[in-house]
C-alpha cells in the first residue's frame, strides 16, 4: 500500500495522527474514495474531492450526524472522524455480501429512522443530491415542499440541459397540478436519507447494514421507499416486510411510489442525461391515467 502525500496530509491533520498507507476503493465517480491505515493501527474511509463546493463534505457530515442521532434502533452509519473543504474521514466498515437476515435488519432500523422525524419538511440549510445543489426550504406541508423543492427545480434544470423533451415536462407539471389530491394521507415529517439506493447501503459482514451518502432532511417516508423500489435492492420483499411491522404504511403506498419517482428520475437526468427524462415522463403518464381511471369510475385493469 503506497502513501499518497495529499490525501496523507488531510487526514493526518483532521486527526493527529500519522498515516502509513493509503489505497484506493470503490466508491462511486464524483469522490475519490481511500483506504488509510493509520499508524494507531486503525483502517479509515476518506473522501476527497478536489475544488468541492465550500460546504459538501460540511453538510455530508451534518446528515450522517443527524441520521445517526436517530436513535440506537436506528439504521447505522458510519461515524464521522473528521472534515475539511475537500475531504471527509469515517470509520471503516468492512463490505460482505447482503443476506435476508440483515435486510430484515435495515427495514426495521430504517422505520426507526423515519419515526425519529423531523421538525418540518425540508431542512435548515440547503444539501446537495449527488453534485447537485439541493434547495430545503422549510415547509409544513409535503406536497408543497415535494414539488417545489424536488421536482421543479431538477425538471427545469434537465429541460434547460435538453436532458427532458416538452412533452415530457408537461406530463410532470401535470402531475404537480394535483400533487395535493396524490399525496395520500397526511403524514408527519420523517428523518429520511434522501438518497436511498442500494449503492449506499453498506452489507457489512456483523451483519449490521451501514448507510452511507445520504441527502437528509425531513420529508416523507416514502420517498426512501420509493428509491430502493426504483433502482433495486437485494431482498427488497424482506426488508419491505419488517419495514411494515415497525411502522405500517397508509394503504395505497404502493401505487404512491410513482409520485416519489420523479425526484430521483429528474435528478439523473440532470446529471446524466440518457432516458431519465423520459422514463420521468413515463411515470407522469402512468400516474395520470390512474387518476383519471379513478375520477371516472373506470376500474382499474
Amino acid at each position: 500500500m503506497a502513501r499518497q502525500a495529499s490525501i496523507a496530509y488531510h487526514v493526518e491533520g483532521l486527526l493527529g495522527t500519522a498515516v502509513i498507507a493509503t489505497s484506493p476503493v470503490a466508491g462511486g465517480n464524483l469522490c475519490v474514495a481511500t483506504r488509510v491505515r493509520l499508524g494507531d493501527g486503525r483502517s479509515v474511509f476518506v473522501k476527497t474531492r478536489p475544488g468541492a463546493p465550500e460546504s459538501f463534505f460540511a453538510t455530508e457530515a451534518r446528515n450522517l450526524a443527524w441520521l445517526r442521532a436517530a436513535g440506537e434502533d436506528a439504521a447505522a452509519v458510519p461515524e464521522v472522524l473528521g472534515y475539511d473543504r475537500e475531504c471527509l474521514v469515517l470509520s471503516w466498515v468492512e463490505t460482505g455480501r447482503p443476506t435476508p437476515e440483515a435486510a430484515e435488519r435495515l427495514g426495521r432500523a430504517l422505520a426507526h429512522t423515519h419515526l425519529a422525524g423531523a421538525p418540518t419538511f425540508g431542512a435548515e440549510v440547503d444539501g446537495f443530491i449527488g453534485p447537485l445543489p439541493q434547495p430545503n426550504a422549510p415547509s409544513e406541508r409535503w406536497p408543497e415542499f415535494y414539488g417545489r423543492y424536488r421536482v421543479e427545480p431538477y425538471l427545469r434544470m434537465a429541460f434547460n440541459r435538453g436532458r427532458l423533451d416538452a412533452g415530457d415536462a408537461n406530463a410532470i407539471c401535470g402531475v404537480l397540478d394535483h400533487l395535493d389530491e396524490l399525496a395520500g394521507p397526511p403524514e408527519p415529517p420523517a428523518r429520511i436519507h434522501g438518497d436511498l439506493w442500494s449503492g449506499n447501503i453498506i452489507w457489512s459482514p456483523d451483519g449490521v447494514p451501514r448507510l452511507v451518502d445520504p441527502a437528509a432532511y425531513g420529508g416523507h417516508r416514502e420517498s426512501d421507499l420509493a428509491t430502493l423500489v426504483l433502482f433495486g435492492a437485494p431482498h427488497l420483499d424482506r426488508l419491505l416486510a419488517a419495514y411494515q411491522e415497525v411502522y405500517p404504511l397508509a394503504d395505497g403506498w404502493r401505487d404512491r411510489l410513482l409520485i416519489h419517482h420523479l425526484h430521483p428520475l429528474l435528478a439523473h437526468a440532470a446529471m446524466y442525461g440518457g432516458s431519465y427524462g423520459a422514463r420521468a415522463g413515463q411515470v407522469a403518464r402512468r400516474i395520470l391515467s390512474a387518476r383519471q381511471r379513478q375520477t371516472s369510475g373506470a376500474s382499474l385493469p
